[in-house]
């Protein structure tokens, strides 16, 4: 792996142009959207918020039922809120590591950022059927955060595919 001077770094992640950089700004956006989901989740189920209005449309949908129901609070002794933003903020991270070439120079990152993005989708679609079975309603907070989650897999795998390639 090629290692960039802070510098470099900076310049290239803020001023870079092409498709990977692009594609990142994308993933970055729409994982910082999914913590920003998890943060406002939290702050519900901690009290920091008294109500937590659906941001979707129809019966199907009930946040604070399902967000204040055993399915949330069954890990780790804290509402899966805070769990939610710190998995988007590691997506963030790994999407946001390395410069502008790192699909040659660096490619396990994309590699590691596309698998994680597939993880949080895989993820999400778990904890939907699950939420369902045990609350007969989805969060529509989550269900947004479901989305950003495929839209940033399907940012993320151009670059991981070309960092494959390089390996081969």
């Amino acid at each position: 792996m090629k290692t960039l001077t802070p510098a470099r770094l900076s310049r290239e992640l803020r001023l870079g142009t092409g498709e990977d950089l692009r594609r990142r700004r994308i993933g970055m956006v729409l994982s910082l959207a999914g913590a920003a989901i998890g943060g406002v989740v939290a702050a519900y189920q901690t009290g920091v918020l008294r109500r937590l209005p659906d941001i979707l449309p129809g019966a199907i949908f009930d946040a604070e039922k399902v967000d204040a129901s055993d399915y949330a609070y069954e890990h780790l002794q804290m509402p899966d809120g805070p769990q939610m933003l710190v998995n988007y903020g590691l997506t963030a991270a790994l999407i946001a590591a390395g410069g502008k070439r790192r699909a040659q120079e660096a490619p396990a990152l994309p590699m590691a950022a596309a698998g994680k993005a597939a993880f949080d989708f895989i993820l999400c679609v778990a904890l939907a059927r699950k939420e369902w079975a045990q609350n007969g309603k989805f969060c529509s907070w989550c269900q947004v955060a479901t989305a950003l989650s495929a839209l940033t897999l399907a940012a993320t795998v151009p670059e991981a595919v070309k960092a494959v390639r390089k390996q081969l």
